[in-house]
């Protein structure tokens, strides 16, 4: 699966953004997808992901109650809608896939196959 990330940007604390990730190949509907973001100088960390065939949707808890993570099978794209955004929530933001999921294994980003390229959001005033 080939993954293209976008939707980055700079964003003053408190405000919004919308990333989205278009997939290639078939069958998105059976494809775990998943937000991960790096920080400078820091590992990258698990964001929020949608498990394949509907499944459930899993969070960070840095993510809980400000991000929403949400996919349109028919487009092929996984979404992630975050609202209040803090200075601490800058980084690099990438999405990954994986065919091949379970739920204990959805926060590792060793469990993911296929990653995009990532789009940068930064956080400031």
């Amino acid at each position: 699966v080939q993954l293209q990330a976008s939707g980055g940007g700079l964003v003053q604390p408190g405000g919004s953004l919308r990333l989205s990730c278009a997939a290639s190949g078939r069958n998105f509907r059976g494809i775990t997808m998943g937000w991960f973001r790096q920080a400078p100088g820091k590992e990258r960390e698990f964001v929020a992901a949608s498990k394949q065939y509907g499944g459930a949707t899993f969070y960070a808890d840095s993510a809980k109650g400000r991000f929403t993570i949400s996919r349109d099978n028919a487009r092929n794209t996984v979404y992630l809608e975050m609202n209040t955004l803090k200075p601490e929530d800058t980084g690099i933001y990438y999405c990954a896939a994986s065919s091949r999921m379970i739920n204990s294994q959805i926060y590792y980003a060793q469990s993911y196959y296929d990653w995009g390229q990532g789009t940068q959001v930064t956080v400031s005033s």
